[in-house]
């Protein structure tokens, strides 16, 4: 049900963050500074308050256009799998280079990939090229610190005894390896403790997370998976007039399954709340090429038929780590005849951002991978604040919204296989 004849005054939002370690309240705080900015430049009232209970949350209550509403808002926390996934040591880091880049490489992922959008490619190589000249610096630092340690000592040892004995020599060279090796250790934990500059720890990680089951999900992130299900069931069967959910990068994926498995469990009633799908700078393709993501082409498939939801896919090309205008559906080769879903359309930050805003953020890739959630200064038919606040569904915002003419939607990926 799409929702198109009602407005909306209560609405339950539930939030899918991506691959991401830090705590929710990050989301709270940039909600209420953007938030306050957008409607300071599109000329509406909004105003956050802290929520209780123990899921995360917050609520929101606007007035928009004349009409009041309330959002509780919902953040489907898993980041504690995630600081999980990333305790690995350095090199157990390097080792998950080696078996990603297999998995990339040997599947044929990779190069299907590549048909489709560069920038995230190339987001997803910048990792293991960093990787790789933190080593390097690594082995020339163990080269470097080794000569210089093993020709002090040596020129030492013959300004007061004259040429020294071999075994005088080897003893020399190994006090030097060991000072070099202690010196490359030092540098390669240097770079993993200054990784908040550099991403490249935590994009490897990221990357490996998918890969290690060739694009299946853990049994620990299925378990939770279950339990966002449960949560958005109960609050469609709860007095409210829009239940949105909000998959944000690989969040989105997420999204993906957990509504096919609510939808198919007939847990979306009909008579109940507007369901909608909001996936913003998602990156499905990087786990539905891959050959083990048999649930995930079976759910982007089964969703994308449904009449019990709207599901609108935003993403922008100024956004480089996001497949951009790329169908999700369609690109993987699972798009059934009948197909519906998702609507897909850019945001168009170029446009919808001043050009003194656009030259501050344009090589900020991570800011704009989260621009979806924050203010524009000269917004245009997109504006997460009214969508998550507003008194319209997804559905009305965008009946009669054409899909971007610029919409990659030829199947690309060599793996199609499904999950009955």
């Amino acid at each position: 049900m799409t929702g198109l004849d009602r407005q909306v005054k209560r609405r339950r939002v539930f939030y899918i963050p991506g691959y991401d370690p830090i705590h929710p309240r990050r989301y709270r705080e940039l909600y209420r500074k953007e938030g306050a900015a957008q409607a300071e430049i599109s000329g509406y009232d909004i105003a956050l308050t802290p929520r209780n209970g123990e899921r995360y949350g917050w609520q929101v209550d606007a007035v928009i256009g004349g009409h009041q509403s309330r959002a509780e808002v919902e953040v489907l926390v898993w980041s504690d799998i995630v600081r999980d996934s990333m305790q690995t040591g350095i090199i157990a880091t390097y080792g998950q280079l080696l078996r990603t880049a297999w998995v990339y490489v040997s599947t044929g992922a990779l190069r299907r990939l590549m048909w489709l959008r560069k920038g995230p490619v190339i987001a997803a190589l910048y990792p293991v090229g960093m990787l790789l000249v933190q080593l390097l610096f690594a082995v020339l630092a163990v080269l470097a610190v080794k000569g210089a340690v093993t020709g002090g000592l040596k020129a030492g040892v013959i300004a007061l005894f004259g040429d020294p004995w071999p075994w005088v020599t080897l003893g020399l060279g190994l006090i030097g390896w060991a000072a070099g090796l202690v010196a490359g250790v030092w540098l390669l934990g240097w770079f993993k403790r200054k990784d908040g500059k550099f991403y490249a720890y935590y994009l490897m990680q990221d990357y490996a997370f998918s890969a290690r089951s060739n694009g299946a999900n853990p049994p620990e992130l299925e378990q939770r998976m279950a339990q966002f299900t449960a949560t958005i069931a109960a609050a469609l069967n709860s007095d409210t007039d829009e239940v949105l959910v909000v998959g944000h990068s690989s969040g989105a994926h997420l999204a993906v399954s957990i509504l096919a498995d609510l939808i198919r469990a007939g847990m979306a009633p009909a008579n109940g709340p507007a369901l909608s799908f909001l996936s913003l700078g998602q990156v499905i393709p990087m786990v539905s090429f891959l050959p083990g993501a048999d649930r995930l082409r079976g759910d982007l498939h089964f969703l994308s038929r449904r009449d019990e939801l709207t599901w609108i896919d935003v993403t922008a090309p100024g956004d480089g780590c996001a497949f951009a205008l790329c169908d999700p559906v369609a690109v993987t080769g699972v798009a059934p005849p009948d197909k519906k879903w998702p609507l897909v359309f850019s945001a168009a930050f170029t446009q919808s951002l001043s050009d003194e805003t656009w030259k501050a953020l344009r090589w900020r890739f991570f800011r704009l991978h989260f621009q979806y959630l924050c203010a524009f200064d000269r917004p245009r038919d997109y504006d997460y604040f009214q969508i998550t606040a507003g008194p319209m569904t997804l559905g009305q915002r965008y009946a009669g919204r054409k899909q971007s003419n610029s919409r990659i939607d030829i199947a690309a990926s060599c793996h199609t296989s499904m999950a009955a």
